[in-house]
């Protein structure tokens, strides 16, 4: 049967004719295994914390035999699949995670020594030897040091709980210096928004890949294993399925239906394969239906919480405050739906006590005027040596948030109520406690 004939097939019709794979943690949460087969079908939606969360495949059902984004291209038996999973928002959740080391004791391909431990030389057959992908979701990424161009800082470990970049044969001064970060997985869907960043795109929490095909092949490369670039027609199937892929909340349990056809606030993950203008990179005016005193059909809960998005949806969109650099902006200005923009908003660099001393810490030192940072990565520096680098991470789309905990690029946000409450702190924002409530329920519904 061909694969249009499936386009409208539904999850649940797609698990009963045994397509989907071992379900497990709840009503509709799926495991999908690399190279198991099957259909991914045109729309799907899995149980997370305050609802459900979607994803849509704008062109319909897809085949998973012999596809390149579900089959392993490498010699560990991960495909792209692996870490982006349909039912975290094409990303992947530290829950997942200790799912799957309970559920396998440790053997499946996500747990790979390259970087699903904190280093490839120690015993994988111990669980504290992944403790960061346990505990915080994180992968090990080793960039390569120096980069291209010269440097405009030394850089030395200063702590290394992972033994990794004092190692011998993967640390900086080993036959061939890297330096080791740990970073969360990215959403790998609602990439046909992509927007340049100030130089072009810029993909991966560094900026190191300037085009979905390069990040395709880096990963192929690096978490996979596989012994060569994929071929072009390989990639071109890879970022064809991700600019198809689409995902977001499609519903909560005190909200309802998020995209539901009564003209509410456009939300999920058909209204954002739609069109452009909605949700992030819409405005706050796409909630005013949400601000009345009365939707026909509303229960009185889901009517007090749709009114909280929807003053949340003002404070994210309109409330000013000072980015840096004498710049001012909300939080849409860097998180604008596609946007690979990258900045230093204080996740990486220790300025005060060092919250994470389970990451490893480097002293960076600038060559012009000595000025040291100690950070647990250096982002983009890495790529571009630059100093004023140092720290910058590019930009994460907020989609499917709530089935994707924990937050930022190395995980140090448990709950949405935590990325709220570091980004006050950091930008001195001044929000209220009511705001903030608010700010936090917008962010479950997108």
């Amino acid at each position: 049967m061909r694969v249009k004939a499936f386009a409208r097939l539904t999850a649940a019709a797609l698990v009963s004719a045994g397509c989907l794979v071992a379900q497990y943690g709840g009503s509709g949460q799926v495991w999908w295994e690399a190279g198991r087969g099957g259909f991914l079908p045109w729309d799907a939606y899995f149980d997370d914390p305050d609802g459900q969360v979607g994803i849509l495949n704008a062109k319909g059902a897809v085949r998973t035999d012999g596809h390149p984004f579900f089959e392993p291209l490498g010699r560990n038996g991960r495909a792209c699949i692996t870490c982006h999973q349909p039912a975290n928002a094409m990303s992947l959740s530290v829950a997942t995670v200790r799912e799957r080391w309970q559920q396998t004791g440790g053997k499946d391909p996500l747990f790979a020594a390259v970087d699903g431990s904190n280093c490839p030389d120690l015993n994988q057959e111990l669980k504290a030897s992944h403790s960061l992908l346990l505990e915080r979701g994180l992968f090990r990424i080793a960039i390569p040091w120096p980069p291209k161009s010269k440097p405009e800082f030394q850089i030395e470990v200063a702590r290394d709980p992972t033994g990794c970049n004092s190692s011998a044969a993967y640390g900086l001064k080993g036959a061939h210096p890297a330096v080791s970060v740990f970073r969360r997985p990215r959403v790998a869907a609602n990439l046909s928004y992509l927007v340049a960043g100030p130089e072009g795109i810029a993909l991966m929490a560094d900026g190191r890949a300037p085009s979905l095909e390069a990040q395709a092949a880096d990963a192929a490369l690096t978490h996979e294993e596989a012994q060569a670039v994929p071929g072009a027609a390989e990639l071109a199937r890879i970022v064809e399925f991700e600019k198809q892929i689409f995902t977001a909340q499609n519903s909560d349990i005190r909200g309802g239906l998020l995209g539901d056809a009564d003209g509410a606030a456009a939300l999920g993950p058909a209204r954002l394969a739609a069109s452009k203008a909605v949700g992030l990179s819409g405005e706050s005016a796409a909630f005013d239906v949400w601000k009345g005193p009365k939707v026909p059909g509303d229960a009185a809960l889901q009517r007090e919480f749709r009114a909280s998005v929807a003053r949340g949806s003002e404070v994210f969109f309109r409330r000013r405050f000072q980015i840096g650099g004498g710049e001012t902006g909300s939080c849409a200005s860097c998180h604008a739906a596609g946007s690979t923009r990258w900045l230093d908003i204080g996740t990486a660099n220790v300025s005060g006590s060092d919250r994470s001393p389970e990451l490893p810490l480097f002293r960076v030192t600038c060559n012009d005027g000595g000025r040291v940072v100690y950070t647990h990565d250096p982002g983009r520096a890495l790529v571009t040596g630059k100093c004023a680098d140092v720290g910058a991470i590019v930009m994460q789309q907020f989609r499917g948030l709530d089935a994707r905990a924990p937050y930022f690029s190395n995980g140090s946000a448990g709950t949405l109520r935590d990325v709220v409450e570091f980004y006050d702190r950091r930008f001195a924002i001044g929000l209220t406690e009511a705001e903030k409530s608010d700010l936090v329920n917008f962010l479950r519904v997108l």
